[in-house]
């Protein structure tokens, strides 16, 4: 059984999505043993409340400095003892220590086709661009900004006339349906790296 913990900032809608899908089981062998928010009240607490699982609100005003606030957060971190991270929404870069510690552990979705639109606003970005396809990613966080191995990827048209919110709302059903199965098949021993490259393992090639 994989122990998740997830780091949001938000309405955690794809927090959402990974629990309703090892409710259904879509997601097998793991379960979510905490949540770290980097500010207080957010929705992704109050769904980790319902569910009972438990919530560290790590409120980044409150901390004299980053490095502060980033040795913090790894200890938080370590006393869960997670086999996988999800960073879901969460609007704090992740120190090059705690990547480190945690490499090709971290999850992160994002909404475009990386390396295209990188960092923040990826929805303005590409409506700005004038972009016809944009996407999702899901992919290993690294220390670089959206630059770790990509795990998947999943186009979208962008239609004409086409805002920001309604970009966003084409996107998140996209978004979730990603992230669940990447986090499936992490739980599952079926992704495999080498370097920036990331192989799907077939199921009866996973080792018992």
């Amino acid at each position: 059984m994989k122990r998740i913990a997830v780091l949001a900032s938000g309405a955690g809608t794809n927090f959402s999505a990974v629990l309703q899908g090892i409710s259904t089981g879509e997601i097998q062998n793991a379960a979510v043993v905490g949540l770290i928010t980097d500010r207080a009240s957010t929705k992704a607490a109050d769904t980790a409340r319902t569910a009972s699982i438990p919530v560290t609100e790590m409120e980044y005003g409150s901390y004299l400095s980053r490095d502060a606030f980033d040795a913090e957060l790894l200890k938080r971190m370590e006393a869960m003892h997670p086999d996988l991270i999800l960073a879901l929404g969460f609007m704090r870069i992740l120190s090059p220590v705690f990547v480190a510690a945690y490499k090709n552990r971290i999850i992160n979705v994002h909404p475009s086709l990386l390396p295209a639109f990188p960092g923040m606003n990826a929805q303005k970005q590409a409506i700005d661009y004038s972009a016809k396809v944009t996407g999702v990613t899901v992919h290993f966080m690294d220390a670089g900004v959206d630059s770790g191995p990509i795990i998947l990827q999943k186009a979208a048209e962008i239609p004409d006339g086409c805002n920001v919110e309604m970009l966003r709302d084409i996107l998140r059903p996209i978004e979730h349906e990603l992230v669940i199965r990447a986090v499936s098949l992490f739980a599952n021993n079926r992704i495999q790296v080498s370097n920036r490259h990331v192989f799907t393992i077939p199921t009866e090639e996973v080792p018992i």
